[in-house]
């Protein structure tokens, strides 16, 4: 059984993770909003991933036995001066919920609740791969800068993203 405090973080991280899709949702339309449909479906698919990672720490919490509670956050933010502002506010997003996990695997670690541990080993090797992929981007806006042509090209490679449960 977990303790309250865990089940309080893991329920603080359920919120977060709704919380991070509402946020990417915001940046999805600021990039509709500058007619970057590649960009904008990069950031719906964020959004639909982070839902589905809320719900891995629902089913978890209820699995075990945990009361789940659900809270409200605050408003998210919707104001952005470019597209790569938009990614280096993902990134430090990303930052923020990877020193989130990695708080969740120390109290489960401290109290040695095993199947918390392995539970959010996938989180933890989740977040490499999110910060890397934002980073990636990250640099690639850098390199083009103002070439329209490249950033054409960016985002109808974005366009071709989809969501996959698990990268399945």
């Amino acid at each position: 059984m977990l303790s309250e405090k865990l089940v309080k973080e893991m329920n603080g991280q359920m919120n977060y993770e709704l919380y991070s899709a509402h946020a990417y949702l915001a940046m999805a339309a600021y990039c509709s909003s500058e007619n970057l449909d590649g960009f904008a479906n990069f950031f719906l698919v964020q959004a639909e991933e982070e839902r589905f990672h809320a719900m891995k720490f629902y089913h978890f919490l209820n699995d075990v036995g945990a009361r789940i509670t659900v809270e409200g956050f605050p408003t998210v933010n919707n104001d952005f001066e470019s597209v790569l502002d938009v990614f280096k506010k993902g990134f430090s997003h990303e930052k923020e919920v990877t020193s989130r996990i990695y708080k969740l695997a120390d109290i489960a670690l401290d109290e040695r609740e095993h199947a918390t541990i392995s539970f959010l080993k996938w989180f933890i090797e989740e977040q490499v791969e999110e910060e890397a992929l934002f980073d990636n981007l990250i640099q690639k806006l850098k390199r083009i800068e103002n070439d329209s042509t490249a950033v054409f090209m960016l985002d109808n490679e974005l366009s071709q993203r989809t969501f996959t449960p698990d990268g399945q």
